[in-house]
């Protein structure tokens, strides 16, 4: 795959790769690539879990319950 850059552009890849210790500007490019891939996959999880009809209530029962689990964790 090639890609083409304006200029402008190449010398601000070239400045990240140099910055930021890549290897390569290939490098620097799989590493937006898998940050995109990565924010999107939480993006849909979000969006999911906001359409999604709630499980419990969180009230104050909640979160009494919570508070007792991490008494109990930090006890032991």
């Amino acid at each position: 795959m090639n890609i083409s850059l304006p200029a402008s552009l190449k010398t601000f890849v070239d400045e990240q790769v140099a910055d930021r210790e890549f290897g390569s500007c290939s490098a620097y490019i799989r590493e937006l690539i898998r940050y995109d891939r990565d924010r999107q996959h939480l993006r849909s999880l979000l969006l999911e879990g906001g359409e999604s009809p709630p499980s419990v209530t969180a009230d104050e029962t909640y979160f009494e319950t919570l508070r007792a689990g991490v008494r109990r964790h930090s006890q032991s």
